[in-house]
């Protein structure tokens, strides 16, 4: 072929994919419009043999560069902040009803000891929360050298405020509390973190609780997002007593005596899960919820196709090349959402909705759900 036929198909080639560029410009289903250009060129009936090689050549070539930088997600990811504005919409129209009904809003009080950055961070979110949805709320503030009976002395003067309706103890408290008596020392009808002894033994007992924000945001992406449980089979990894355990609990339930129950066959791996096992665990699971805190513990390889996975962890990694540090999960983020259905990034997934959680229980107390509750001091 000579040199004027070759560059006489070359401008045919290019006058084709512009033409098909316009005519599929609506459709958003392909990652790259490169991908979308091959797709159709070799889906056009031909005017030519030589032209349609040529063209799919040509396209197959164009642009690869973009797939060495580029990953595929495929992945649905769960915006996090979108669900936690929809439970604050909620929260706001029902708070007007109580308002009405008794004359004043919500109010929380947050007890913080000492001057951890991170937990400074989360009662800063906590009481910029409750002012977007009309909860009244205060901080409570003291030294972190400040005594386990002052403390103690402090919750006890929340729990007989008559218009304090919830306390929240910001956790983790400095190795000189116990963090047990602390939690029991909050009334079960103001405890707005449901870590009270009886929420716990109620929760054991299928009976209708304030659940802990964490668990509580975990069931609420799940049910919002349309991921079914019944019949499915959960890896948890990570034992926490906040998190992984209550939701293992309520994951295994059955549906038809606690509406929240699950209905799911449960795992649990924690630290001393081998690797071998622990990787079996995540590779026959449908859904996978990991709170451990260590960067990255779920990778690739370690999921199926079509899994779901909740990232409840995170930590600060540190990157040596730039010399920044950001925030992680316990998810390889780019390798898992290769092949999964769903997943939560981090952050701006569990994090936000766990808020409006807190929010929804502020609510719950305010509206006396559990005031009739026995009291155990």
């Amino acid at each position: 072929m000579t040199v004027a036929g070759v560059a006489c198909i070359c401008v045919s080639a290019r006058i084709h994919l512009q033409k098909l560029s316009s005519k599929y410009q609506h459709v958003k289903c392909f990652h790259h419009q490169c991908c979308a250009r091959r797709n159709f060129v070799s889906q056009e009936k031909p005017n030519s043999g030589q032209i349609n090689v040529t063209l799919t050549g040509l396209v197959s070539v164009s642009r690869r560069h973009f797939h060495k930088t580029q990953r595929r997600c495929l992945a649905q990811v769960i915006d996090g902040r979108s669900i936690s504005a929809e439970v604050h919409n909620e929260v706001k129209a029902d708070l007007q009803t109580l308002v009405t009904e008794r004359g004043r809003p919500p109010s929380l009080s947050v007890i913080l000891v000492g001057e951890d950055p991170a937990s400074q961070i989360y009662v800063r979110n906590k009481v910029k929360a409750a002012s977007l949805t009309g909860i009244q709320s205060e901080e409570v503030k003291l030294p972190a050298s400040v005594s386990q009976t002052d403390l103690l002395t402090t919750i006890q003067h929340l729990n007989l405020r008559t218009e304090v309706d919830a306390i929240l103890v910001q956790l983790p408290l400095p190795p000189h509390i116990e963090e047990r008596v602390v939690c029991d020392a909050v009334t079960q009808s103001k405890d707005v973190d449901g870590f009270h002894v009886v929420h716990m033994g109620r929760l054991l007992s299928d009976v209708d609780t304030i659940l802990p924000c964490t668990p509580a945001a975990v069931l609420e992406i799940l049910r919002r997002t349309g991921i079914e449980t019944c019949g499915k089979k959960v890896t948890l990894v990570g034992r926490s007593k906040h998190v992984c355990l209550p939701l293992a609990i309520l994951l295994q339930a059955d549906r038809s005596k606690l509406p929240t129950g699950g209905d799911a066959t449960v795992t649990i791996c924690h630290r001393n899960t081998p690797q071998e096992l622990l990787t079996q665990s995540t590779q026959s699971a449908d859904i996978i919820i990991s709170g451990t805190g260590i960067p990255r513990l779920i990778t690739g390889d370690m999921v199926k196709e079509g899994v779901a996975v909740i990232d409840v962890g995170f930590s600060m990694s540190y990157n040596h090349d730039t010399g920044k540090s950001k925030l992680v999960g316990d998810v390889d983020f780019e390798g898992v959402s290769q092949k999964a259905t769903y997943i939560t990034p981090v952050p701006g997934g569990v994090g936000p909705v766990t808020v409006a959680m807190l929010m929804k229980n502020t609510l719950r107390l305010a509206r006396g759900d559990f005031r009739t509750l026995p009291v155990y001091m």
